[in-house]
């Protein structure tokens, strides 16, 4: 069975990006960047492969991308209509209707049904690229964390996980630091 991993950068304050979606202010490190490029080429938009040298890359973990509609028209906002070309692409909305282009498909039925289904595929894993709402909605499905903790903190804007209280359990199972002092830690459910 495929697992749902939700691949996240966050502040030490727990929020994915500022109030307006920007995410721009993540501290930028070479021995983070290249890690993450190499455990998760497939993580890098369409657009930046080439320049980060993985136009080629095979896809490693992933084979399918979910975004929340937030997450999309973020990108959407910079043309980027089909931002993982080489993975395919589901945001979850009920307001987006179709997307800007075929690549991308909108799912507008319950997303909890739907990651089930798509977690009996046969494919690689499933990334959950974001955002809040859709991670608390989705969390009892989550299965693995990979969290991305940059040492900056907002004081507001989108929390990681947004919904009900409910607290869940993960184990951590890898913890890494790098030169910008962030962490990126793996935990599974559980």
């Amino acid at each position: 069975m495929r697992a749902l991993v939700y691949y996240v950068a966050v502040t030490l304050d727990g929020f994915i990006a500022a109030p307006d979606g920007r995410a721009d202010f993540f501290p930028w490190a070479a021995d983070m960047m290249e890690h993450c490029n190499e455990r998760f080429p497939e993580t890098v938009p369409t657009a930046f492969r080439k320049p980060a040298g993985l136009e080629n890359a095979p896809n490693r973990r992933f084979g399918t991308v979910l975004m929340g509609r937030g997450t999309y028209e973020a990108g959407l906002a910079t043309g980027a209509a089909s931002p993982y070309a080489h993975l395919r692409q589901y945001v979850v909305s009920s307001r987006l209707g179709e997307a800007a282009s075929g690549e991308v498909t909108v799912v507008g039925e319950d997303p909890v049904a739907f990651v089930r289904r798509l977690k009996r595929e046969s494919d690689r894993d499933i990334w959950l690229c974001g955002g809040g709402r859709l991670a608390g909605t989705l969390l009892g499905e989550i299965d693995e964390l990979v969290v991305k903790r940059y040492p900056i903190v907002l004081g507001a804007g989108i929390p990681m996980v947004e919904g009900p209280f409910g607290p869940r359990p993960f184990t951590p199972r890898e913890a890494r630091s790098f030169g910008n002092g962030a962490t990126l830690t793996t935990s599974v459910a559980g």
